[in-house]
């Protein structure tokens, strides 16, 4: 029988269980006036379509945390900070040259847009391409967002009056019913919702005629280790297959 010296000695020998590993964290921000990306509901906290989706990775890989989704950022100064790696994701990002050339891009998209124009509720006019907006001159002013994807749409087009000095989508609605521009390009899905919160039912309303379509990507910094990206993207690929991703754009459409 092992006397307990012998017993002792065995187990001061014998090596220590290996360390549960850290779970990578991913630091992220909530982006002020991308809803249904991310929403204020309440004085501290954040919800959205982005913040379902960082939560869902988090459960398919419980290695990955994102951190920061429920502290709000202007959504120039989070796009800078994963550019100087000091982020490290951005949730449902359109493909720009510059952007390619600073970010890494995943595949599968997380779900697509449509750009839709909006005008005062009152306003009869009917468009139904880009020459009918052109042919306003003046007349036909185009809000947009600085900073967003949809500013670099609209001078691409060419001949376009556009406004872009707005800062976030809430106050190009204000600008809109002010009567300071004749339409405003904002994004759907979640765009109804959006001017309901505004408090700008009954006052705007978006006309039919879809002005463009995009994807919207997870992007990563070109600084994060490509096997944290890789894993990354094999939870948005599980999440297409499941019918996930579809799912959440539809709770928050």
């Amino acid at each position: 029988m092992m006397d307990a010296g012998m017993l002792l000695m065995l187990l001061l020998a014998a090596p220590l269980p290996p360390a549960a590993a850290q779970p990578v964290a991913l630091r992220v921000a909530a982006q002020e006036g991308t809803e249904p990306k991310f929403i204020a509901a309440g004085k501290d906290r954040i919800i959205g379509l982005c913040v379902d989706i960082f939560r869902t990775i988090e459960r398919i890989d419980p290695g990955l945390i994102f951190i920061g989704d429920q502290q709000w950022m202007p959504l120039i100064r989070a796009y800078h900070q994963v550019a100087a790696a000091q982020h490290d994701a951005l949730c449902a990002v359109q493909h720009t040259e510059e952007r390619d050339r600073q970010y890494v891009y995943l595949d599968p998209p997380l779900f697509p847009i449509n750009y839709m124009l909006l005008v005062r509720a009152s306003d009869e006019v009917v468009v139904n391409n880009w020459d009918d907006v052109r042919k306003l001159g003046q007349d036909g002013v185009v809000l947009a967002n600085r900073g967003f994807a949809t500013t670099d749409f609209l001078i691409a087009q060419g001949g376009l009056q556009i406004n872009a000095s707005a800062t976030s989508p809430v106050m190009n609605l204000q600008k809109l019913q002010a009567g300071r521009a004749r339409f405003f390009l904002h994004r759907s899905p979640g765009l109804a919702g959006f001017i309901a919160r505004a408090g700008a039912t009954g006052k705007v309303k978006i006309l039919p005629q879809v002005m463009s379509t995009a994807q919207l990507h997870m992007v990563m910094g070109r600084h994060v280790d490509p096997g944290v990206v890789a894993r990354v993207r094999r939870a948005l690929e599980q999440m297409e297959k499941t019918g996930e991703l579809a799912r959440l754009l539809k709770k928050w459409d």
